[in-house]
């Protein structure tokens, strides 16, 4: 990570670790705070069950939209998560990661000042350039605060310390990610040309017997605008992919982390599957996934439509092996998913490798691309 990505003011399947960055941050207003300053964690060591009344997710609800791309703030844990697929007019690739969490200190406000507000925010925003072979995280921490990090409905947002992505309409049909920081700026257009999809059981996704989240999918939004990297402006065209997710679970301590990606293919389908990794290395029956046509239709798949296998690993600097390639059996297809660049690890306060992939298929043709993240590995 670069020395100048800082820090500002002040999920369950995504990033549960951050619990603890946000307690121990939840006081700072506006100080800024160096990356060497905060504590590095590890999947699943910070986040422990409370004795606060939260809500959680343990039943079918159903879905309202545009309400539930807001806010769900009696649940402890929620996020939004955009990752983007694109191309400048050269040719040359690039990747874009955007996610913000929201963590809930208090199950309700205690206090009519929004300086005291009990939702805090962490946002991480990175970009991975595949001609330079660099991938740069940049990551942001912010208590609640109108001026500093939140949520709206109607219409939406969600922004933190001037990172923003937003609609630009009332109908969530065409939305603006706009984030900067010392060495880059995106700003894209953002247009979804697939419906919603409910992940898990109608949108109440099982992660373990106790465990469970709410938790929808936009699979597939056309991707526009223009990217400036170190000064220099490339307009670029893609695709991206958003996830939603509100919980008050933990994962069980029978797992060390996951293994997660959503890929677009080139006939114009897409993917997303995971799966649960335990420590003793047996698959968990929750992993799932979808797999949704170039028409919109949908159709839910468990752990036995798919088998997932790590072929490759790439040894980061602290001797940690990620596996960059995977071996992907779904239906009668055989695919390869490929990291497009090895270290795509974000070397945030808490660590994980989250990046672009090119999906392959049996004969070696490139078929389609997406992202992969990856916890827990130690």
């Amino acid at each position: 990570m670069n020395p100048r990505a800082r820090i500002s003011s002040a999920g369950f399947l995504r990033i549960c670790g951050i619990f603890a960055i946000l307690v121990a941050l939840a006081g700072c207003e506006s100080e800024s705070i160096a990356k060497r300053d905060l504590p590095l964690l590890r999947l699943g060591s910070v986040l422990g069950e409370t004795s606060e009344p939260f809500s959680r997710a343990e039943k079918i609800r159903e879905f309202h939209f545009p309400a539930d791309h807001g806010s769900h703030d009696s649940f402890r844990s929620e996020w939004w998560y955009l990752t983007v697929m694109l191309d400048d007019e050269t040719g040359s690739e690039f990747g874009v990661q955007f996610t913000v969490f929201r963590q809930a200190l208090k199950a309700q406000e205690v206090s009519s000042n929004p300086w005291q507000s009990v939702q805090v925010f962490l946002g991480h925003l990175a970009l991975t350039d595949v001609d330079s072979g660099s991938h740069r995280e940049f990551q942001r921490v912010a208590r609640g605060h109108p001026e500093l990090a939140g949520v709206s409905t109607r219409p939406f947002a969600v922004w933190l310390d001037g990172w923003r992505l937003h609609t630009m309409n009332e109908s969530f049909t065409w939305l603006e990610l706009d984030a900067r920081t010392d060495e880059f700026r995106v700003r894209l257009d953002l247009r979804p040309v697939k419906p919603v999809v409910l992940q898990g059981d109608r949108g109440l996704s099982h992660k373990g017997p106790d465990q469970a989240s709410y938790y929808y999918s936009m699979p597939r939004f056309t991707a526009s605008g223009e990217l400036w990297i170190d000064g220099r402006l490339h307009t670029v065209t893609g695709s991206a992919w958003f996830d939603h997710e509100w919980s008050t679970s933990v994962l069980g301590p029978e797992l060390a982390g996951w293994d997660w990606f959503a890929l677009h293919f080139d006939d114009g389908s897409d993917v997303m599957v995971f799966r649960l990794r335990h420590k003793d290395g047996q698959r968990d029956p929750n992993d799932q996934g979808v797999r949704v046509a170039a028409d919109g239709t949908s159709r839910l798949l468990s752990a036995e439509d798919y088998q997932l296998t790590p072929l490759t690993f790439w040894r980061d600097s602290h001797g940690v092996e990620w596996p960059i390639r995977w071996h992907l059996e779904l239906d009668d297809e055989r695919l390869t998913i490929q990291a497009a660049l090895e270290d795509q690890r974000m070397d945030t306060a808490l660590v994980y490798w989250e990046g672009l992939v090119h999906v392959h298929d049996d004969a070696g043709t490139q078929v389609g691309r997406g992202y992969m993240e990856l916890t827990g590995y130690r």
